[in-house]
């Protein structure tokens, strides 16, 4: 008998996080996999970060902190949103969390009642449909396929708003394609937003400095619709400090509050060494965040030029994160071996067989013609993970 809550039997396993561990278990067997399916940076948290945290053990930094998080680091993070993003906002308008995707949750919680529809653009990334239905909202999907640069426009957020429309959710740069909305792209959606003063934004901007075409653009700098805008994001990609769970969402008083009294019911503040990292993170030197996206860029550059030829693959160039999301569908009732290719979640996980590389399906993502590859890993791994990619698919037939 399944006696779990209904609310979890309508929930869908995390798609990377199960590729991840299918290929974790590959390797434990002694199979030499190349692990293209999480999304994480290949490179080691700053040292000024890491003696940073060292100092704040032996400092006794060990006490509950504020469920909104420390003091220091919400100025800090004021000053990073006005020196970085020409946004004002107080450090009472900022919250800070365990990594952003308990951000992205917290604001969803705290707005969301059943009914609520939530408009998701896709390709999106694997977890806020999940959110959405966690709040008993409905996922409202959007699609905009290659064609368009997996980006949404005014036209199609304008026909996706009923009167049961509380919420959009934008991510730019977006996981799982790489994709960044422009100035101009984002102002398009902003004026259809202006005219529906019922709907709330959440902005997640944690690629933020992944970005390959300039400066990063938030839709949060219009002042039509700012006061109605949550923008979600943290240290874990831009710092290399995934496992040390700091994000924070910077929003309006009231938002803010109703998230910290979510969050100070089922979690309460976040780790106390990790903000003290986090403080030195902001606060610091930025070069190290710049070194890392020039090599992501160079890893860019290398994963499309080798993807691209790839017979059958269609390839864009991602502006931004560290994802390619290329269309397969020309492989679909292909076969190999016992292997049919019916849709990308069977590619991948024929890749992951034949070829030893893995990758995660798109239909997850809200795009199952499309599949996610990261190229947060050496050039060595992506020049030896597209080449057994490209021989594996030259066998289905």
């Amino acid at each position: 008998m399944n006696k779990l809550a209904d609310r979890l039997n309508r929930l869908s396993t995390s798609a990377t996080l199960a590729m991840s561990q299918k290929s974790q278990e590959l390797k434990a067997q002694g199979v030499d996999v190349i692990n293209l399916s999480v999304g994480e940076p290949d490179f080691n948290t700053p040292d000024n970060i890491k003696e940073a945290a060292k100092k704040a053990v032996d400092d006794n930094w060990s006490r509950y902190s504020p469920v909104p998080g420390y003091p220091n680091l919400r100025k800090a993070i004021v000053e990073k949103l006005k020196r970085e993003n020409n946004l004002d906002f107080t450090e009472a308008q900022i919250s800070v969390s365990n990594g952003a995707k308990q951000a992205v949750c917290n604001a969803i919680m705290a707005l969301v009642n059943p009914g609520d529809e939530v408009i998701v653009p896709a390709p999106y990334w694997v977890s806020y449909p999940e959110m959405v239905k966690l709040a008993d909202g409905t996922p409202v999907i959007v699609s905009a396929g290659i064609e368009q640069n997996f980006k949404i426009t005014g036209a199609q957020l304008e026909a996706a708003i009923t009167p049961k429309t509380k919420m959009l959710i934008l991510c730019s740069p977006s996981n799982p394609t790489g994709s960044v909305y422009t100035q101009e792209e984002l102002k398009e959606l902003a004026d259809v937003l202006a005219k529906h003063p019922e709907v709330f934004i959440v902005a997640d901007e944690i690629y933020e400095h992944i970005n390959y075409v300039g400066k990063h653009q938030s839709i949060a700098q219009f002042p039509e619709i700012r006061d109605r805008v949550i923008i979600v994001n943290g240290v874990s990609k831009a710092y290399a400090m995934t496992g040390w769970r700091i994000g924070y969402l910077a929003a309006a008083d009231w938002i803010v509050k109703g998230c910290n009294k979510l969050q100070g019911q089922y979690t309460s503040g976040p780790c106390s060494v990790s903000q003290i990292a986090s403080l030195e993170a902001y606060a610091g030197s930025q070069q190290a965040v710049e070194d890392m996206r020039v090599a992501f860029e160079r890893r860019r550059d290398l994963i499309v030029k080798l993807a691209k030829e790839i017979p059958g693959l269609e390839v864009n160039v991602p502006e931004g994160a560290f994802y390619l999301f290329p269309k397969c569908s020309s492989y679909y009732r292909k076969s190999y071996g016992d292997y049919t290719i019916n849709n990308s979640d069977d590619l991948a996980l024929y890749l992951l067989s034949e070829a030893h590389v893995a990758t995660v399906g798109g239909e997850s993502f809200g795009a199952p013609e499309c599949f996610r590859m990261s190229y947060a890993t050496s050039d060595e791994n992506i020049v030896e993970s597209i080449k057994r990619i490209k021989e594996a698919l030259a066998k289905l037939k």
